[in-house]
């Protein structure tokens, strides 16, 4: 059986190499042969190469390097050797661009004959259709032209001295609930992911707890005076079961990787593994009352983690496994697609899964279990070691340690490795998915959070942080992040826990490609690698 894997048993990375040659039959009846223009010295350029008479060879096509991903269920990937080649030579070019200063205010008052008066800007902006409005306030750079586009959209309380925003005018609904009295909540919410929108504007409406709605904010990290976190609870969530948001809070605002510390981010994660804990730890009736508004320090949470391992095999739970995930970043197109799940500024989310639950069209008491990323993965583990014989993860930790260049050229750098310690390895994958993917793994046998000790956990954390900044520094703003763990009930003690850092690249939206899990790229893994160590020394 063809595992569909790069990772070979014995620790090596398996690819192939497309070399096309070949003959089309030419079907076509008709000729188009027409005028498209001229050139500059003013000779006539024609589609006459579009329409040949016979048969067309193609001798010699690009060579097309296909790469298995680690884990079948993720596809394959395709590198295209001509573009791979050309991007070698330039490592500087791995780089997105800047969002360029936009001033709309400013433009018409360099414009305009005669002097135009505030009022008369802010009838203008009034007037502008709405995709010029969304275009203005996903990319202005001045906090003029948001002010204005805010101005429009929402209806603020303001200070009687200084005319600033002190909060929004609110309304009840149907049902009694206050609803802030906004013109455009696509538009508003836009207007508050832009990071030029100034700070009290940003607060009053999105950042200040309940602005958005009644969820209950049931946790909070500010141990660090520096850093501020709130969790929030989502009951009625698109996740069954409800899920958790650590979200930065109204006094510490963070919309860049930039502005985003170490203790941010311990803060959001120290949140994510105390919740994880104490929910298992209360169905499985272990550990003290947790209900006493009290944030656990980091020993009573270590402590209250070995607790439910040792307890884990005899005392069940209904669920086992996590789901983490972090939408870092956001952008709205003026034809109104929104291009990114992030909003509320920096924020992760988290949840548990069932371990099973009935069919709900079942007449015979059947049990279905519910998907998990991490699940794919444990099912992938075991296959491996049923038709090899060897552990996977083992071997991918090989093959990457092993590695030798796509294109083997030995002048130039094999490492796929941006950042490693003794817990943890930040890299770049054989087969990358986006096509600037990076991946963060345990080197020990560490496969969920439940089996990471305190050590591991500031590793993962580290190492984070480390690999959203590095791309956020070759121009990456949109940036998803999922985690791949393994179930609390699988018995394998190989399985990694892996997070993926998946960058939406501005001219790679996704298609029918993508679609069948067919991934293009244009450069060489170990290329991309080399340009992470490069950020990450001026960081």
């Amino acid at each position: 059986m063809n595992l569909k894997t790069c990772v070979s048993r014995s620790g090596h990375f398996i690819f192939g190499v497309h070399k096309p040659a070949f003959q089309a039959e030419n079907l076509r009846e008709h000729d188009a042969v027409c005028l498209l223009g001229n050139f500059e010295d003013g000779a006539l350029c024609t589609n006459n190469i579009n329409f040949p008479e016979g048969m067309v060879t193609e001798e010699n096509a690009d060579h097309i390097y296909e790469i298995p991903n680690a884990f079948p269920f993720r596809g394959t990937t395709y590198i295209i050797k001509s573009a791979a080649d050309r991007n070698s030579e330039n490592l500087s070019g791995f780089v997105l661009p800047q969002k360029p200063c936009l001033s709309m205010s400013e433009m018409l008052k360099n414009w305009a004959d005669s002097e135009l008066t505030e009022d008369k800007l802010n009838d203008f902006f009034c007037c502008l259709p709405g995709p010029l409005l969304l275009t203005l306030a996903s990319n202005s750079t001045d906090p003029q032209d948001l002010t204005r586009i805010a101005d429009y959209c929402c209806k603020f309380v303001r200070d009687p001295e200084t005319g600033r925003p002190k909060g929004l005018v609110f309304r009840k609904d149907n049902q009694g609930h206050p609803r802030a009295v906004i013109k455009d909540h696509t538009l508003c919410e836009v207007l508050a992911n832009n990071i030029f929108l100034p700070d009290d504007y940003k607060e009053v409406m999105v950042l200040r707890p309940g602005v958005q709605g009644a969820s209950e904010i049931v946790g909070e990290w500010s141990r660090d005076k520096s850093s501020h976190v709130y969790e929030y609870l989502r009951r009625n969530s698109y996740i069954p079961w409800g899920h958790y948001a650590a979200n930065m809070a109204n006094d510490a605002i963070r919309y860049r990787a930039e502005d985003l510390s170490y203790s941010d981010i311990k803060g959001m994660r120290h949140l994510y593994y105390q919740r994880t804990y104490v929910r298992l730890a209360r169905q499985m009736g272990i550990g003290r009352k947790y209900n006493s508004r009290k944030t656990l320090d980091k020993d009573e949470l270590e402590n209250l983690r070995i607790e439910i391992i040792e307890n884990l095999a005899d005392k069940k739970t209904d669920f086992n496994s996590t789901l983490w995930g972090w939408n870092f970043g956001f952008d709205y197109a003026a034809s109104g697609y929104r291009l990114h799940a992030s909003h509320q500024q920096i924020h992760q989310q988290y949840a548990l899964i069932p371990s099973q639950f009935s069919c709900d069209n079942s007449k015979d008491g059947e049990y279905f279990t519910p998907f998990s990323f991490g699940g794919l993965a444990a099912d992938f583990v075991k296959l491996y070691k049923d038709k090899t014989g060897t552990n996977f993860f083992d071997n991918y930790i090989k093959a990457i340690k092993n590695n030798t260049r796509v294109d083997k050229d030995k002048n130039k750098e094999s490492d796929l490795v941006i950042y490693k310690d003794e817990n943890v390895m930040l890299f770049v994958p054989k087969a990358q998915t986006s096509q600037w993917e990076i991946q963060l793994m345990t080197l020990a046998y560490a496969g969920n959070i439940l089996e990471t000790d305190k050590d591991v956990r500031k590793s993962l954390d580290t190492a984070m942080l480390l690999g959203v900044k590095i791309l956020e520094k070759m121009g990456a703003r949109m940036i998803t992040h999922i985690e791949c763990s393994k179930p609390f009930d699988c018995n394998s003690k190989d399985q990694r826990l892996l997070y993926c850092f998946l960058p939406k690249m501005p001219y790679s939206p996704g298609s029918f490609t993508e679609a069948q899990l067919r991934w293009i790229n244009g450069h060489y893994p170990e290329d991309f690698a080399k340009a992470c160590r490069n950020v990450m020394t001026g960081l």
